[in-house]
């Protein structure tokens, strides 16, 4: 269901989250029997859940922080690349942004970090109330919104990719340090398979290839022969 976070994120006690590995969910759900069950809060959770197989990292050392406040960096990029990127993914669109990140690597000498952000919502949120403690503080020094400040240090151009709407990530759009490429499933599928499902919406890891490398032709970094030959290497029909 595209559009389920997108309607999630008008509720003011819901905390969403779309996770995409077992650790995430681990964390989001211990905290939230805490939250509700022990400390009383009334509040409720939206945790999207997946029924793919795939492989199951270990958790990295030091991310419970970045789960539970919606965004953190899962992996650097690969060393000794000319060019610099950054792939935000939540839930099961990692799958394509780790291909993606392959793909860059191996064949436009591109290094791209991959970012889970487990919840755009909170990271929308906490944007908000920063600057509305930054209106109504004038005198004082301005706070940085988490999504600014944790990508500030991210490489690149950004592009987030989700199965949900292109909505949900642009949700914190205008915080984004960097130019910002969502990719998302906006409209109805005709598909007959997820593979299918995600070529049709241009989610997939050879979409996330070149959203990437687009944005970096946008730049100047690479020449826009560069994304063609990807258009061209995948298959990819630009006038459908």
């Amino acid at each position: 269901d595209g559009h389920s976070l997108l309607l999630a994120s008008t509720v003011p006690v819901c905390e969403a989250y779309d996770p995409a590995f077992a650790y995430e969910m681990a964390t989001i759900v211990e905290q939230g029997l805490r939250r509700m069950y022990a400390d009383g809060e009334d509040i409720f959770y939206y945790v999207t859940l997946y029924n793919e197989n795939y492989p199951q990292p270990p958790m990295p050392e030091g991310s419970a922080d970045g789960i539970l406040r919606g965004l953190y960096r899962l992996s650097p990029a690969p060393d000794g690349k000319t060019h610099q990127a950054t792939v935000m993914f939540s839930g099961i669109a990692h799958t394509a942004a780790r291909q993606a990140r392959k793909e860059l690597a191996d064949h436009y000498d591109v290094g791209a970090e991959l970012w889970s952000a487990t919840s755009y919502k909170k990271l929308r949120e906490e944007a908000l109330s920063v600057e509305r403690w930054n209106r109504l503080h004038p005198g004082e020094q301005p706070r940085t919104p988490l999504v600014t400040e944790l990508l500030a240090t991210a490489p690149g151009p950004v592009v987030a990719v989700t199965d949900h709407m292109k909505a949900v990530p642009d949700q914190v759009a205008r915080w984004v340090p960097h130019r910002f490429t969502p990719l998302g499933t906006d409209g109805f599928g005709r598909s007959d398979t997820r593979e299918a499902l995600r070529r049709f919406f241009e989610t997939d890891g050879p979409h996330v290839t070149v959203a990437v490398l687009s944005a970096l032709a946008a730049e100047g970094v690479v020449p826009a022969e560069t994304v063609q030959d990807a258009i061209a290497r995948y298959g990819i029909d630009a006038d459908v």
